[in-house]
């Protein structure tokens, strides 16, 4: 029998599953069991938790169906224990170093007790200094074991499930397990307060609790706080029925109803039947009130006597007048729009046009990627709805004649963007613009992350330093209400890096479905296009940005390159979008597409693919044709940039690191061989997930056109894609 089971929750917690697994799988203690909860079996967590299972055999998944709530998942942990003692961890906080090696000490120490309470501390999302909640909670507490009555106050109702360790046998044999509904910690914990026989505190730090960007969900309005009211009249009808003593009855009646008058004093938490939640919650009060109770003295008091008597409208005005003179203090001038956008506060005022989507894609650089792909689907699928196409001016010139467009920063431009009900974008729109209550923002990236993003961008200097304000990217992730997806990795990613509240759509990219729907006379006329000579293998490059580099680096001299791979190969060069030019003329066997609009039509043209890091490997291995990873400077980037993942262990093919390595595998055919095959199916599998064709048909279905998720066309299982043919087959070593 292990001497923990560490049980962890991890519903909407992807991103960062891996980072609490991690915190347990390290502890210098080694006794434990750890047995992360999933919602499915083929759920984002549930991947991640498979590749942990796969490693540690400490490590056991289970399932619990996303409608059984928080609640569900820890009681299906609950039943799969077999630890002495059951902890248990949100999928999103750490174990601090040293953590399960203190807590077997304090148990050695004390003996066997029924719950062992320990401090945790709150570390603010972003900025702030870290807090410790529970230090006063137990600061009174014997040193050594004791019994309930010794504490009172320690009730177990105002520390979450995860500050303490539960004997599992005292759970069991008192049918101990988290009450349904939401706040099942206040359930849980004056149930096992109850319950307890011998308890015992531990002042150290434990658990790392994470606050999230978007606060407590607990907090936020909704119907779901009148089950405070169900698990207060659980907890105090147990106390009755086993006849707990005034001095331990009374603290808990008061820390239970103190959570209910907090509720009941901020109205917005409740978005409609307040004056019955208060009706409900004032007969509860009645009810469970100890005898010959008096209530505590100040502006509390009088909250209790109001609730104790049932008057709504009095408790309403008290509380009322409390918020009026707390706002006046914190009230503070608003900030006024300059004035070039006056035009668009006056568009503001006017109603949305139900009927029009504006896009944009890289800053207004032209007609391209998501955005295109998606508005030319809704041209076909809901063409009741107007699109226009907002662009710079210098690129006006490049958007096709029969696409609407805007020019950035004119008339027209302000007014769409005020009165757009759909806004899309695969980079954020200017830091000014509105999200109007009604508007449907839709985010739809720009590439698979190899590289950090958002805020885990912030401790890397060089991109920090680039990147600016991550308050004010906060303020526009704030704007979208959909965020799109190309696989699983992605989401996790998007989810760390960009918190926010909008939903997750894994439906691939619509800029890729052109490579599963190109035919071989597609690529054939993108090959004319482009000048790349009939019969010629043509390789394209493709190298990312650097951030410590202040201008295009070319990388291998890719004319010798050509001289030693065969005298078949010319190279498509194509630098990263943040240079116009790829730093060459051209001529001869290498070709610059870095100026046309479409990556799409590149990839379509190359018969292989060249890169170091960029994020176009994930969208070319779509085609399922031979990438090559050129990397030379893997070390720098990683420490300079910072990376999601170590594609050195996870290549999509070979992997080479000097010019004359990258000319003999195309020399020996290697860099088409069978191995290469087998490193880019596995790539395929991890980073392709739902891309097959049909992503912009559901981005437009759900977002435009309102069908539920179930309505959409499913994803097409990778084995059945067929990809756009290339126009050369090349020889396999």
């Amino acid at each position: 029998m292990p001497r923990f089971s560490i049980i962890v929750p991890s519903h909407g917690v992807a991103g960062r599953l891996s980072q609490a697994l991690d915190s347990v799988l390290v502890q210098s203690f080694g006794d434990f069991e750890l047995i992360p909860v999933c919602d499915t079996p083929d759920s984002p967590a549930a991947d991640v938790t498979a590749e942990y299972a796969a490693r540690d055999p400490r490590v056991m998944p289970v399932h619990s169906p996303p409608s059984a709530g928080l609640a569900g998942a820890r009681n299906a942990g609950l039943r799969a224990a077999a630890g002495a003692y059951l902890l248990f961890l949100d999928g999103d906080d750490l174990l601090v170093p040293g953590a399960l090696a203190e807590l077997d000490d304090r148990l050695t120490r004390t003996g066997d007790v029924d719950v062992l309470h320990f401090a945790y501390e709150r570390a603010p999302w972003w900025e702030g200094e870290p807090g410790n909640p529970a230090a006063h909670l137990l600061a009174g507490a014997p040193d050594e074991a004791f019994a309930p009555i010794e504490t009172p106050e320690l009730t177990g109702v105002r520390l979450p499930a995860w500050s303490a360790a539960y004997r599992r046998t005292y759970l069991a044999a008192h049918g101990l397990v988290f009450p349904d509904g939401h706040f099942t910690d206040v359930g849980f914990g004056g149930l096992a307060g109850l319950h307890a026989g011998r308890i015992a505190v531990l002042r150290s730090v434990v658990v790392r609790h994470r606050a999230r960007r978007q606060g407590n969900r607990l907090n936020l309005p909704g119907d779901h706080h009148t089950d405070l009211l169900g698990q207060a009249d659980l907890v105090l009808t147990r106390a009755t029925e086993l006849g707990l003593c005034v001095q331990r009855y009374t603290p808990l009646f008061e820390q239970l109803f103190a959570a209910v008058l907090k509720t009941a004093a901020h109205p917005r938490r409740l978005p409609s039947g307040r004056r019955a939640h208060f009706r409900t919650a004032s007969r509860l009060y009645r009810l469970h009130r100890p005898a010959g109770y008096r209530a505590p003295g100040g502006s509390l008091g009088v909250q209790h006597r109001l609730l104790a008597a049932g008057a709504y409208t009095a408790f309403q005005v008290l509380r009322g007048a409390n918020r009026a003179v707390t706002g006046a203090v914190r009230r503070v001038p608003r900030p006024r729009m300059p004035r070039t956008r006056l035009l668009y506060r006056r568009h503001l005022r006017r109603p949305l046009d139900e009927n029009l989507a504006v896009y944009c894609a890289y800053w207004g650089r032209g007609y391209a990627c998501n955005p295109a792909a998606i508005h030319a689907k809704a041209r076909e699928l809901a063409p009741h709805i107007r699109s226009v196409f907002l662009v710079e001016a210098d690129r006006a010139h490049t958007v096709p004649d029969d696409v609407e467009h805007a020019v950035i920063g004119s008339r027209r431009y302000w007014e769409v963007l005020a009165r757009a009900k759909y806004l899309v974008n695969n980079a954020n729109f200017a830091e000014g613009v509105v999200k109007r209550p009604g508007s449907v923002h839709l985010q739809t990236q720009h590439g698979t992350p190899l590289k950090t993003m958002g805020v885990d961008q912030s401790t890397y200097p060089v991109v920090a330093a680039a990147t600016g304000s991550f308050a004010k990217l906060l303020g526009r992730v704030d704007r979208w209400d959909y965020n799109l997806s190309s696989n699983r990795h992605s989401t996790q990613v998007w989810e760390r890096a960009f918190p926010g509240s909008y939903e997750h759509l894994e439906y691939g990219y619509p800029r890729n479905d052109v490579y599963c729907t190109a035919t071989a006379d597609d690529v054939a006329r993108v090959r004319r296009d482009l000048g790349v000579p009939e019969g010629k293998t043509a390789v394209l490059y493709a190298p990312t940005h650097r951030d410590h580099h202040t201008g295009f680096a070319a990388g291998p001299d890719l004319e010798a390159f050509c001289e030693a791979a065969g005298e078949d190969v010319v190279v498509l060069l194509r630098a990263h979008y943040f240079y116009d030019r790829g730093g060459t003329r051209g001529g001869g066997r290498i070709i610059d597409v870095t100026a046309h609009g479409s990556s799409e039509d590149v990839c379509l043209a190359a018969d292989a693919l060249v890169t170091d890091y960029s994020s176009i490997m994930f969208d070319y291995a779509n085609l399922d044709r031979p990438i090559v990873v050129y990397a030379d400077d893997w070390e720098v980037y990683r420490e300079t940039r910072g990376v999601c993942f170590d594609l050195m262990d996870s290549p999509p093919g070979p992997v080479v690191r000097t010019p004359e390595e990258l000319a003999r595998v195309f020399r020996d055919g290697s860099y088409a061989g069978r191995e290469s095959a087998r490193l880019r199916a596995a790539f395929r599998a991890r980073f392709c997930e739902f891309d097959d064709g049909r992503a912009a048909e559901r981005v437009v279905r759900r977002v435009l056109l309102g069908e539920p998720p179930e309505a959409l066309p499913p994803v097409r299982p990778l084995a059945e894609r067929v990809p756009a043919p290339a126009a050369t087959t090349p020889v396999r070593s």
